[in-house]
């Protein structure tokens, strides 16, 4: 028999607060949102605060499309050797326009992956944060053969 048989649900849910902790160690994640009929995803590097969401744009799809959105859907995720997790906000999302504002914002460490000007800050109002951890045990015998784990 394996190590991992009999042992609990390899999927747990993550609290709100770990969420939150977890949300700011990163600072890669993707948003999403409906425009019309097309679901759009898009990668942005953010700075974390709390449940809220500081990211840098530039004119274009991915501004217009998450300030017209009703919900704009955050995401973040790590995947290890031993488990993985997942942590999803929704909120909306709000161009920072106000000077103190802006000000702030260019101040944060929101480091972009490719050299471009983008001068729009973008804030999400995370209203629902969850998240979800897994066990990355191996994959249980379909035929109900105890399978050997070596990797232990």
């Amino acid at each position: 028999m394996t190590e991992h048989a009999g042992r609990e649900n390899p999927v747990h849910e993550i609290s709100e607060d770990e969420c939150v902790k977890l949300l700011a160690l990163f600072e890669f994640g993707r948003i999403a949102f409906r425009v019309g009929d097309l679901l759009e995803v898009f990668p942005v590097n953010y700075h974390s605060a709390g449940r809220e969401i500081t990211f840098r744009t530039a004119p274009g799809t991915k501004l217009a499309g998450a300030l017209l959105a009703d919900d704009v859907v955050f995401e973040i995720d790590n995947i290890g050797v031993r488990e993985a997790w997942s942590v999803i906000g929704h909120g909306r999302a709000r161009r920072l326009e106000a000077a103190d504002e802006v000000a702030a914002a260019a101040a944060l460490p929101i480091h972009p992956l490719i050299p471009t000007v983008k001068r729009e800050f973008v804030r999400i109002d995370l209203t629902r944060l969850s998240g979800r951890r897994f066990h990355r045990w191996p994959e249980p015998d379909p035929d109900g053969e105890p399978v050997v784990d070596s990797t232990d």
